[in-house]
């Protein structure tokens, strides 16, 4: 599974490669620094209070009896696990997951399917309320808006808890840990987060690539102003303008920067 997205990544982003670059060769690099470490959590509707009580109730004994941690550990450590989710959920109530596909390993797409952490979570709580699981696919920064008006029940996208989106939706307890990571081309003068910012009276220009509504995004907006952040549809479509020279470096989150990073330097 993971040689299939890695394959599907490298195709994608070679293009992007050999239209902007010609035939040179940009290898990318994951910083050692980390840009932010966030908790991510799964978003309700502010109405939606026993929703939110059954989820947590659910995430709760996928704690206790090991379910999320062997789905989290197949997606990040290749590590196989004989779980089965969603074997006979057809007929039963839906629960409708409002995502954004294109966020390896917490959710991408395997053929038709979308897979991932998030996906594999939502199923087994899905199970665990007696419901069928639908994946609504969608822009990341049209997730809450689906919440909040019922379009969709939950967002589950590598979604973190922040004051802002507490304004319009409630979260869940968190169920995985994120860390957001700085990718640029090897041979960067970038060598860490502080030389985004500069030393004190310094004028830095450096763009950064993000994928729109992230907190990435978020972050980098407030800590370098709009002016400097180049906002994309996806984190592909970050890494691509980062390899064809339009930005000096993307912030994404750590594990969809690996993928990208193996799948572009293979």
């Amino acid at each position: 599974m993971k040689k299939i997205l890695v394959l599907a990544l490298a195709v994608v982003l070679a293009l992007g490669v050999l239209a902007g670059c010609g035939n040179q060769k940009v290898t990318l690099q994951i910083l050692d620094t980390e840009y932010a470490v966030e908790d991510y959590a799964i978003c309700v509707a502010k109405e939606n209070t026993e929703l939110l009580e059954k989820i947590n109730a659910a995430l709760a004994e996928m704690d206790a009896d090991g379910t999320k941690k062997a789905i989290v550990d197949k997606y990040i450590s290749g590590t196989a696990h004989d779980l089965v989710f969603q074997a006979d959920a057809e007929g039963k109530p839906e629960l409708h997951m409002a995502t954004n596909a294109q966020f390896p390993p917490y959710e991408y797409y395997e053929g038709e399917k979308v897979v991932g952490i998030d996906a594999e979570m939502a199923a087994a709580i899905a199970d665990k309320l007696d419901m069928k699981l639908v994946i609504d696919d969608m822009d990341f920064d049209a997730i809450i808006t689906a919440v909040q008006t019922g379009k969709s029940d939950m967002g589950m996208a590598g979604m973190t808890v922040t004051e802002e989106r507490l304004k319009n939706i409630n979260f869940s307890d968190t169920y995985a840990t994120g860390i957001q990571s700085i990718i640029v081309p090897e041979g960067s003068e970038i060598t860490s987060v502080d030389d985004l910012y500069g030393e004190e009276g310094e004028e830095v220009n450096y763009l950064v690539g993000t994928q729109k509504g992230t907190t990435g995004d978020i972050y980098a907006e407030d800590d370098f102003g709009a002016e400097r952040v180049m906002k994309y549809a996806s984190g592909n479509e970050a890494v691509q303008a980062l390899v064809t020279g339009k930005v000096d470096c993307v912030i994404i989150d750590n594990e969809p920067a690996k993928a990208y990073v193996e799948a572009n330097n293979k």
